[in-house]
């Protein structure tokens, strides 16, 4: 990788799940070596409006590990997105399929965020959205556990 490439989380609205998932991620590859901690990480929505804030408890399940989302705000997601990047996670198998609709032609780098796991088990994450500060930090937990398989994953297909 001659320069750092773009990896898009993506979730529904852009409001929970994917700002989430994207501050965490983009914290684990910091920790990395060149050129993981270069990459940058984005996030968007299959169904997402622009500016809209990030959901209240996803910005308290994030502090309480350090992370700070709070300035976040919504973004949809478009073509020339998914174009420049070098990786896209969806959270759900709902959006891999919205993904492969809208995109022209469907990417070929689009996976799930928990899909590189070892164990089997629920690839999905669920969208916390409306329900309980705990919800919302179980779905962070869910993010926290599959990102080692995730940075193994990008090490060996995009740091090279």
């Amino acid at each position: 990788m001659t320069e750092p490439g773009i990896i898009i989380v993506v979730c529904t609205a852009n409001i929970c799940r994917s700002p989430m998932a994207a501050a965490l991620l983009q914290h684990a590859l910091a920790a990395q070596p060149e050129p993981l901690r270069s990459l940058k990480i984005i996030s968007a929505g299959v169904a997402a409006r622009t500016g809209d804030p990030v959901s209240e408890n996803s910005v308290l399940a994030l502090e309480i590990v350090g992370l700070d989302i709070s300035k976040h705000t919504s973004c949809p997601l478009t073509q020339k997105m998914m174009d420049e990047a070098s990786l896209i996670l969806g959270m759900t198998e709902s959006h891999r399929a919205m993904i492969q609709l809208q995109a022209e032609p469907p990417p070929k780098n689009l996976f799930l965020f928990r899909e590189f796991m070892p164990q089997s088990g629920d690839k999905e994450i669920g969208d916390p959205f409306g329900g309980p500060l705990k919800l919302y930090e179980s779905t962070r937990d869910e993010m926290v556990e599959a990102i080692p398989s995730l940075v193994e994953f990008i090490k060996t297909h995009l740091a090279k």
